[in-house]
């Protein structure tokens, strides 16, 4: 019997006193440790390759906030709004994502190690040929998730909603999609390694048969 998939390792909750601050000083190549920014409106900032540790951001707005090779180490961010996430070729490592209201998030060629995605909605989350050790998605609604070429490890989606899921050419190992709700899914042959339960089969069914050019009579 196949052992069930492994479950991933969270991050830390807690951060140390932060001092406060608006934000408004950041620029690209920053490098910031220990630091609040609540409120702060970084719409078409340049923060290019910029690393945050343990800094807290809460209802920050980053539309259109170029974030293109930054490394967010020890981070929490909550409430935040960005109808345009511009977030290519970044790092995430022991990060809390909380209730975000993204459009399209554009992850792809992220390297992700321990983050947790809880609540919120994105319409978009592209996280296309990332690599991803520990990811935790739970309670999110998200419209299309694309891990297309990726290669993720220990990741779940619990009591989500997915209304596309993208796994073309993905290697996943330990994956865990129970309880989430999926609508379609392409690339069935990247679901190798992964999770799903009795109801989802039920539902995929039809989906595998055609793939596999089985005629169902």
């Amino acid at each position: 019997m196949t052992a069930p998939a492994k479950a991933p390792r969270m991050p830390l909750a807690s951060l140390p006193p932060l001092d406060e601050t608006d934000g408004t000083r950041l620029t690209r190549n920053d490098e910031r440790e220990r630091e609040h920014y609540e409120g702060s409106d970084l719409t078409g900032y340049d923060l290019t390759a910029s690393l945050f540790t343990e800094c807290d951001f809460s209802a920050v707005t980053l539309d259109g906030t170029q974030l293109r090779g930054a490394r967010f180490v020890e981070c929490r961010i909550s409430d935040s709004f960005a109808p345009s996430l511009l977030a290519a070729r970044t790092t995430w490592r022991e990060v809390v994502i909380v209730n975000p209201r993204w459009g399209s998030a554009e992850l792809f060629e992220a390297n992700i190690t321990s983050l947790h995605l809880r609540g919120g909605k994105i319409d978009y989350l592209n996280l296309r040929t990332s690599t991803i050790t520990d990811l935790l998605i739970e309670d999110c609604t998200i419209t299309d998730l694309d891990l297309g070429g990726c290669r993720g490890t220990r990741i779940a989606l619990r009591n989500c909603r997915v209304e596309t899921l993208d796994v073309t050419r993905a290697t996943l190992a330990d994956v865990d999609l129970r309880s989430t709700t999926l609508a379609t899914v392409n690339g069935l042959e990247g679901l190798r390694g992964v999770t799903i339960d009795d109801y989802q089969l039920s539902l995929f069914a039809p989906l595998f048969a055609s793939h596999l050019g089985v005629i169902v009579d």
